[in-house]
């Protein structure tokens, strides 16, 4: 019996991002044991989505607006990396609002708009992962 993949959808294709994709390509069956079942980048997100990356994007849905992401997306999991605050707080809110679990490295979110993100995401029970 096969386990189904922890869905990642990536907001941001950048630096960060194609190397969240590079890390979880390489250590994929180390990540598989711990989880518990493989995590997959499905979908991400990326001003350019013709713009040449440094990763294999196999499998991947790149989209140009990450509120496709974040608002619709088939995903299990909602990880931010654009960065800055305005643009970041919709898109994290609106993952929240659908009950999607989110990750983020950003700071400035967290430290600006950290309560409006946790108490959202209190209420709909999904955790912030930073």
């Amino acid at each position: 019996m096969s386990v189904a993949p922890l869905r990642v959808g990536l907001l941001g294709l950048g630096t960060v991002g194609q190397g969240v994709v590079r890390v979880l390509q390489r250590n994929a069956d180390e990540i598989t044991r711990r989880v518990g079942r493989p995590v997959v980048v499905t979908h991400a997100s990326a001003r350019d989505t013709s713009k040449p990356r440094e990763v294999s994007l196999e499998g991947i849905t790149i989209v140009s607006d990450p509120m496709d992401i974040a608002a619709k997306a088939d995903v299990d999991v909602v990880v931010e990396l654009i960065g800055g605050t305005t643009d970041a707080r919709e898109l994290v809110l609106a993952a929240i609002a659908r009950g999607k679990p989110v990750v983020t490295a950003n700071k400035a979110l967290l430290a600006l708009e950290g309560n409006a993100v946790f108490s959202a995401a209190r209420e709909k029970g999904v955790l912030v992962g930073f």
